[in-house]
């Protein structure tokens, strides 16, 4: 077999797992990883808290539409060839311990990203990989010197970040935000979360844009821009072109406890008939906590939810209580003051390549993986497992090109 020059464009998670199994199954090919900032991995150790989710269990994804807003399809196919238990294999068997939490998300037992960075930076030195730090790639004729060219750049927040790669490129825009709301009073609730992590078995809140068909369920946190977790996280996902639209100002519905509005009245009706003196604000229905409980009495019945017992409630008052809990209705005011964002909707369109190499299929040679694709998650390790599989297919087929040569 000859010796061929492959370059890995971007030093992140996916250019570094591409560069590191390409040259365990192709020891002949110089891999040489090229990254425009001065330091590799960054993105890695920052996601998670730095913890880094590498990947997750998929145990309770039905269908993985549900994870994968874009890609699902082509990542159903590529999973029969690298999947999320043999991302879990792959780093163990490299001495990266990996735990599962009870959410699915699957960490290094270490709990700490330096795991990942250190396991690909030593691999990376074992195998010879060249690495190139401060490199900005402008055009495809600055890489003519090498036999294979794969793109793992990562999402770009406009499109002309991408254009010099000269394919079909579906219009990024930011997946993964917070939401700003305007309500101080809301604000004031800042660090509230819901459900209460001690609450075992309550149902979790839904978050939803009225008129669409856009929701998701989850923990929510109040901040002091708007809300946050993983429901709304997961909204701006599946949302993310609706509200890029929308100049990230629409209509926001809540379901604080996760039940239609008529089990919630039937809890309302059991609350004034057990608690009877009681003051409303008092006794939070289905474990909410206090503060935000009183916060929405007070916008369901006004002044008087402070002074209320519960039994001096009338059916209409129990109706708007319901409904407060089950349909609390908000206006965004934009992302989150903070460019906290780390995901991308948007890349090079899946139909430019194809989906059993990830190869361009205008440009022989040209491959892509990761985030620079069209394909991205919701939160919880799966922007990962993306990374990972797309990154493997990739290596796969040079491999296999350079041993056909």
């Amino acid at each position: 077999m000859s010796r061929r020059k492959v370059a890995v464009v971007g030093g992140g998670a996916a250019g570094f797992f591409l560069a590191i199994n390409l040259k365990e199954m192709c020891p002949q090919a110089e891999v040489t990883i090229v990254e425009r900032a001065s330091r590799v991995l960054r993105k890695v150790e920052i996601s998670g808290g730095g913890r880094c989710n590498v990947t997750n269990t998929f145990e309770d994804v039905g269908d993985l539409r549900e994870v994968f807003p874009r890609g699902h399809r082509l990542l159903k196919r590529l999973f029969r060839q690298f999947g999320p238990q043999d991302a879990w294999r792959w780093f163990e068997q490299r001495g990266v311990s990996l735990v599962a939490q009870d959410d699915h998300c699957v960490f290094p037992r270490s709990q700490d990203s330096y795991s990942i960075i250190n396991l690909f930076l030593a691999e990376a030195r074992r195998l010879g990989i060249i690495v190139k730090t401060g490199c900005a790639i402008a055009s495809l004729d600055e890489l003519s010197d090498y036999d294979f060219i794969c793109v793992t750049t990562g999402g770009q927040p406009r499109s002309e970040g991408l254009q010099w790669l000269g394919q079909d490129i579906e219009t990024p825009v930011p997946s993964l935000f917070t939401l700003s709301i305007a309500d101080e009073r809301l604000h004031a609730l800042m660090g509230t979360v819901v459900p209460l992590a001690d609450r075992q078995g309550q149902s979790e809140p839904t978050v939803m844009l009225p008129g669409t068909k856009l929701r998701a369920q989850g923990a929510l946190l109040i901040t002091h821009w708007g809300m946050s977790g993983p429901a709304i996280l997961r909204l701006s996902s599946y949302a993310a072109r609706y509200l890029a639209e929308h100049d990230y100002r629409a209509p926001l519905l809540v379901n604080w406890i996760g039940v239609t509005e008529t089990a919630a009245a039937e809890v309302v009706a059991t609350l004034v008939q057990s608690c009877r003196q009681k003051q409303l604000t008092s006794v939070a229905p289905m474990g909410l906590p206090l503060r935000l409980w009183a916060y929405l009495a007070e916008k369901a019945l006004g002044q008087r939810a402070s002074q209320a017992p519960w039994n001096s409630l009338n059916a209409k008052e129990q109706r708007r209580l319901a409904t407060v809990l089950t349909a609390d209705a908000y206006q965004t005011a934009g992302r989150a003051p903070h460019r906290d964002e780390f995901v991308t909707c948007g890349g090079v369109s899946l139909t430019a390549v194809d989906p059993a190499t990830l190869q361009s299929r205008t440009h022989p040679g040209l491959f892509f993986a990761g985030e620079v694709l069209d394909v991205d998650g919701v939160t919880g390790g799966f922007n990962f497992q993306a990374a990972w599989t797309t990154a493997y297919t990739v290596a796969s087929s040079i491999a296999s090109s350079i041993g056909k040569m």
